[in-house]
This record gives C-alpha cells, structure tokens and sequence, in this order.
C-alpha cells in the first residue's frame, strides 16, 4: 500500500487538576496549604524520519492524542508531566493546517521535526496562591486542555532526478536497470501507480537518488489521468529527465508528446517547467528509431540522448550526462516552493476544531 497525503486529528494531552489540600498532623492544628500543581500535558511531535517511504501506516489510526498530565497531590507533590507522543514521518513531508489551510512546517530532512500540538498547563494547587494576606486559600485551578488540530500531511518525494515522460515511454525500466529498485513492468499504460525510489551508485564516492514518476497525460496539470496527485513529486527533484518513446505504441508523434509534457509542466508550475532537463529518446532498439532521433532533435532545436534500457545501449553516457547536470548545480540551491506561504506561528494558540 501506498499513500502520500493523509488526514489525521491530533491533541496534546489535557493538564492535570491543582490539588486543594491543608497540612493536617497531630501537633499542627493549623497547618498552612500543601496542594501541588498539576503536570502540564503532554506535546504531539511529527518527526522526520529515514526508512520511511509513505504515510501508509498512518491511514489505519486517524486520531493521536498525549498523555495528560497527572493531579497534583497533597504534601505539595506535584502531578507528573504528561509523555509526548512522536509520530514519525518520511522527509519531504509537508504539514497543513486543514481548517486554516496554511503550512506548519516543510520536514525535508532526517531529524527534523516540530510541535504540532502543545499539552495543556497543569492547574495550580493552593499552594501556589498561598500569601501574607491569604494564608488559607481554597483556590485551586482545572488544568487546561490541550490543542486540537486537524492536519493534512502531504508527502513530496526527495530525489536528485525525477523521470518524466507519457505512459509507457519506459521510466520503470530504465530505473531497474541503473538501481535495485524493482518497480512494477508491463505493456500496458499506467502500470506504475505510484512514484518509485532508486538510488544510483555511480563509483565508490557518486550516488544519487533517482524518482520514476508515474506517467502524465495530457490534462494532468487538471487532474486528469494520475494527474497532479503525482505531479507534485516532481517539484522536488533538482533534474528532470524527459523520457521519449521514439515510435510510441499507440502511433502518436513523439514531438508533440514532448511538448504536450512541457505545456503541462508549465501550467502546473512556471519554476517547475524552468528546472534543468536531459531530453532522452528511448526504446532504441526498435526499428526506425534512429530517424525518429535525429526528428526528434531537429524539432525541438536541442540536445537528444538515446538509450535502449533492454540493451543497456547509451545508459552509460546518460548517467554521466545526470552526473555532469547534478555537479553543475550551485552548492547553495534551494528547493522553491511554488505556491509560497506565510504561515502563523506554530506555537500561536489554536482553537479546538471539530471534524
């Protein structure tokens, strides 16, 4: 199973009750105050992970709440601190806020994490009110309930390169056949229905990551076919690389594939459409693919690079055309976020939402 947005509800855990207590000992008629506070509840952490590929173990439990804190007690004990609750999550996921709709926090990174629910403040006990003017107080204070908020976790896969291409233009196997990965083959469209990782070892000091983005069509930017549910893995990836069948199956004309691809990344995002791309014909050892490159190349006024995955034909030169784009880029590039926010606080308090 595979899943890269889910829904959950999460609750910091309620602080505990001040304790309303009075020294009473045998040779102490009129013992002063002695009720502890109450532990604080309590916090719900998302945690960036590695190992993790998805949020699938996240669709089976919706709800996630902390432990509250305890009540405090008399002989000034005070409640122990409620235990926060972690909720660990693949890097590249990002939090929303589902009722205001703003982004918490972008969790690129392994180790990264952030408080998306505080537990509630323990109540003060009548210690804590006890003065010279006020020597027998009976306040007391209720511990406070934790946040409530419902999220959206979104994941957006992290890789070096992202392949791209329509159905069937043979990104699940060119990914087999430069990393371990072993993602779903046959010839018919959208087999793969999910985006697959594979980690490309170049030498002994060289690796990158590799995404097999499952195939577009045209609309996709709308929603059509798999649509934006997967376009959206792509916007991480720092190369693009533009697979081409060089005599699609179905007898369409490969330029107009390629473009079609292009005007769907450009309407979907402008900075995604302006990401640096290797253009690769693919399935070479067909007949008539070779007139079907130098087509391809004319037509679209740049570079063309050809491989057959079957063979392995050109798939040396291509990983180190990917090397060559990957070592050119600036050392302090940033991932840029197409549609930006500016979210409130995380720490900003937050009402309780109901579902």
């Amino acid at each position: 199973m595979f899943a890269d947005r889910v829904t959950i509800n999460v609750r910091g855990g309620d602080g505990g009750n001040g304790c309303l207590s009075f020294r009473r000992e045998k040779y102490v008629p009129k013992g002063g105050p002695n009720g502890g506070d109450g532990g604080d509840g309590g916090d719900v952490i998302i945690r960036a992970a590695e190992g993790l590929t998805n949020l699938a173990h996240l669709s089976h439990q919706r709800h996630w709440k902390a432990e509250r804190g305890e009540h405090g007690q008399g002989s000034n004990c005070f409640g122990k601190r409620g235990e926060p609750i972690t909720i660990d999550v693949p890097p590249g996921t990002i939090i929303r806020d589902r009722d205001r709709g703003h982004v918490l926090r972008d969790l690129k990174h392994d180790g990264d994490q952030v408080v998306v629910a505080k537990g509630g403040r323990g109540g003060h006990g009548n210690t804590f009110f006890k003065s010279s003017t006020n020597r027998a107080p009976r306040q007391h204070e209720a511990g406070l309930p934790g946040e409530e908020r419902w999220l959206v976790l979104e994941l957006k896969v992290i890789a070096d390169v992202g392949l791209i291409g329509l159905p069937n233009a043979g990104k699940s196997t060119l990914l087999s056949r430069i990393s371990r990965a072993h993602p779903e083959i046959a010839d018919y469209p959208f087999t793969t229905k999910y985006p697959n990782l594979g980690t490309v070892v170049v030498d002994s000091e060289n690796a990158f990551v590799v995404a097999d983005i499952p195939g577009l069509i045209e609309g996709a930017h709308a929603g059509h076919g798999l649509g934006h549910e997967f376009l959206r893995h792509v916007e991480r990836t720092g190369l693009l690389v533009h697979l081409v069948e060089a005599a699609p199956m179905d007898g369409s004309d490969p330029v107009r594939n390629y473009e079609m691809i292009r005007q769907e990344l450009k309407q979907y995002s402008l900075a995604l459409a302006e990401r640096p791309e290797l253009v690769v014909v693919t399935k070479m050892d067909l007949t008539d693919a070779e007139e079907a490159r130098d087509r391809i190349a004319r037509e679209i006024g740049r570079e063309v690079l050809s491989i057959s995955a079957v063979t392995g034909k050109g798939v040396p030169q291509l990983l180190r055309a990917i090397q060559e784009k990957l070592r050119s880029r600036p050392d302090d590039e940033e991932e840029a976020e197409d549609r930006p926010q500016s979210p409130p606080s995380i720490q900003d308090p937050v009402p309780a939402a109901s579902e």
